[in-house]
């Protein structure tokens, strides 16, 4: 029986940790639309080259269906078991539940990187995506017909350029677009067919659309329906408004010059060593990474993505950062509002880094081109995002 972790993040979207199993039989790939060709993914080619490394055999490809309406994901469901007809009709009665979507979840190592992973019908499921992504016929086209979809993040900063093939456990994959699905640390999307290739469970995620209740009480209702183990994360959570005024922030709230020291200091000690994603320290990075290491020399808790970081403290100006203080950048185009870069802010004009594969941590002057914000961080608060 595989493990299976969520982290709930405050507010923001949904951190999933899967393991995956081998074994499972996956449904068919349904239809597909006409192409059209965008920035992030062009039509996949009709014939390989001699010589090419084949992706893995999938079922006959038919087209996507043409984008309907685009449903607001508000909650992710994770089962230790696939989902049954019985199951899933017990979450479609509760109160403001408007769509499901099933799929299959797990990390799968590609290119030598664990990544997590959604096997998914390309046809339905894209209607859960921000809407860039799931307007591009051709990025479905793609996935359909048997290439992986990677998060911006992934591919851009993690080296997995647009249609280079990468290894995974089913031989090579295509990556045939970038897409991000929204879903936090979900950073792969396959179709359901090259899914059951590479070993994923079935029908063990399920995306739930409930746009006008409130997350926090469908949350609890739906963890009553279903089987002891089964775990669910706020996606674009539903919240009532608080009732206090604007939280304030003591100055007491904050970490001492001392902590603001030693944690610029360790940052600095690691100048020079490579960008890997998802890498933790001590000896390579990827930008939160290197935030969360050099925090924590300070003896402050920082969780481990960009988008978590981001709410462990209140946004200061930028003509106010101070040294300690994060920076943040919305790099991502399939989907604008995520938070996709963190930097140390270490005075004059200038940060520290972890950049993008191929690239070292360094300190460089800071850039404001799709700057997010500037978080001044609370121990206090870093401490509780989960």
């Amino acid at each position: 029986m595989p493990f299976i972790v969520v982290a709930l993040v405050a507010v923001l979207t949904a951190d999933v940790l899967l393991l995956a199993r081998s074994g499972q039989d996956a449904g068919p790939v349904r239809a597909q639309a006409t192409l059209k060709q965008t920035p992030l993914a062009q039509r996949r080619p009709q014939q390989q080259q001699q010589g090419q490394q084949q992706p893995p055999p999938v079922a006959t490809v038919q087209p996507v269906e043409p984008l309907k309406k685009l449903h607001k994901p508000n909650l992710f469901v994770l089962t230790r078991k696939p989902f049954t007809n019985e199951l899933l009709r017990k979450v479609a009665k509760l109160r403001g539940v408007r769509a499901l979507e099933l799929a299959d979840a797990a990390s799968v190592m590609l290119d030598d990187k664990r990544v997590q992973t959604l096997a998914v019908n390309p046809s339905t499921f894209r209607s859960y995506t921000p809407k860039v992504t799931a307007s591009s016929d051709a990025l479905w086209q793609n996935v359909a017909a048997g290439d992986v979809a990677v998060s911006f993040v992934l591919g851009n900063d993690g080296g997995l350029a647009l249609h280079r093939r990468v290894a995974s456990p089913a031989g090579a994959l295509r990556i045939g677009a970038y897409a991000t699905t929204g879903f936090g640390a979900v950073d792969a999307v396959v179709s359901k067919n090259v899914g059951r290739t590479l070993g994923l469970p079935r029908d063990n995620a399920l995306i739930v659309s409930a746009p006008d209740t409130n997350s926090e009480t469908l949350r609890k209702a739906i963890l009553r329906q279903l089987p002891k183990g089964t775990q669910v994360a706020m996606v674009n959570p539903v919240l009532p408004q608080p009732q206090t005024p604007t939280r304030t922030w003591p100055s007491g709230s904050f970490m001492t010059g001392e902590q603001v020291t030693v944690a610029l200091k360790a940052a600095a000690s690691k100048l020079g060593r490579p960008y890997v994603w998802g890498a933790e320290g001590p000896d390579t990075f990827d930008c939160s990474g290197l935030v969360q290491w050099a925090f924590a020399q300070a003896g402050v808790r920082m969780p481990r993505v960009t988008h978590q970081q981001w709410v462990t403290g209140p946004q200061v100006p930028l003509s106010q950062a101070q040294p300690g203080d994060l920076i943040f950048w919305r790099l991502d185009p399939t989907n604008p509002d995520y938070i996709s870069h963190v930097a140390i802010y270490w005075g004059n004009g200038k940060m520290i880094q972890a950049p993008r594969t191929g690239d070292v941590v360094k300190i460089s002057p800071v850039h404001t081109r799709n700057l997010a914000g500037v978080v001044r961080v609370s121990p206090v608060a870093a401490a509780k995002v989960r």
